[in-house]
């Protein structure tokens, strides 16, 4: 079956995941991914992140509902799949005692039309380190080549599962920067991540979990959309909450006390900071540890997860 560019090439429906002793990790979710489209699946542990991606790689069936890969069952029709698609998990288990070429060699003889070995560890920034044991890698360097091992058969569709655990900022980055490259060359990119930072700049839409159930969806502009923004500031000397004009003349719509430092939640962040700041123009103080933080994904993601408590 062939996929153009409009449809969907990741279409899950009520997807249901049971373990023995009949707990549900994934509880009747669906979401859809096109050509091209980086998707990020966002929650907290055990949320079933992992256990919806495993499914998609075809490595089990469903208890429940419908996975479609390139138009195919992953799990039922394997062959048809897995040539098209890289997975990376969250650990490999390469043989310690290969180099990185060996084990590159190794990977691509068990790989439909793979590119040079040389060619994918060139990608991921080591090929200076083809002749290193793979015991001798840093924790970054081995994410580095289980990305390396991802890429050989050239996916259309690339399944990454916290792909930049364990690698330091300069790594994150270029890593980011190649996903980036490989979705504008058309590559469907669906990953797993903690970082929210990582997700906000990289994926054109998410979903985020919560107890097998998707919580919110959509691009991370909508999904933040309604979301308060923050201004926080520490007392100056000799004030208190109750000095500042009221909260509700401030636009504010949720406040916290931590010792001196104040935090305020406003949907009308350029009134609630220029009204702040005024004040303290006015009261001749300044305002010490300043922030002013637009609505993140990190405050929609936290919010999700104190409402889910609430109904809890």
């Amino acid at each position: 079956m062939n996929i153009d560019e409009h449809e969907h090439v990741i279409e899950v429906t009520d997807l249901r995941r049971v373990y023995g002793g009949g707990f549900e990790a994934v509880r009747g979710i669906g979401f859809s991914v096109t050509r091209g489209e980086v998707f990020a699946l966002l929650g907290t542990n055990g949320a079933g992140k992992t256990s919806t991606v495993e499914l998609l790689e075809g490595l089990a069936p469903p208890s429940g509902g419908r996975v479609r890969v390139l138009g195919h069952d992953p799990f039922l029709e394997r062959a048809a799949v897995r040539p098209r698609t890289g997975v990376m998990l969250q650990e490999g288990g390469f043989p310690s005692d290969l180099t990185v070429s060996e084990t590159a060699r190794m990977w691509a003889g068990c790989t439909t039309g793979a590119r040079p070995e040389a060619e994918a560890l060139g990608l991921v920034g080591l090929g200076g380190k083809s002749q290193v044991r793979v015991k001798q890698l840093s924790g970054g360097e081995r994410r580095r080549l289980d990305l390396a091992l991802a890429l050989l058969g050239e996916p259309e569709v690339l399944f990454l599962d916290e792909p930049t655990t364990g690698l330091d900022a300069e790594g994150r980055r270029d890593t980011w920067e190649l996903v980036r490259t490989l979705r504008d060359a058309g590559t469907t990119v669906l990953l797993t991540t903690h970082y929210l930072e990582e997700a906000e700049g990289l994926a054109d839409r998410l979903a985020i979990l919560h107890e097998g159930r998707i919580a919110t969806s959509g691009t991370p502009a909508e999904v933040t959309a309604g979301r308060p923004s923050r201004i926080s500031f520490e007392l100056p000397a000799g004030y208190f909450l109750g000095d500042l004009p009221p909260l509700a003349e401030l636009g504010v719509c949720g406040h916290e006390l931590d010792g001196r430092v104040v935090r305020l939640r406003t949907r009308e962040l350029q009134r609630t900071a220029t009204r702040v700041l005024a004040w303290a123009e006015r009261a001749g103080v300044e305002l010490h540890r300043l922030e002013v933080r637009s609505a993140s994904l990190e405050e929609a993601f936290l919010g999700i997860a104190r409402e889910q408590e609430v109904r809890a």
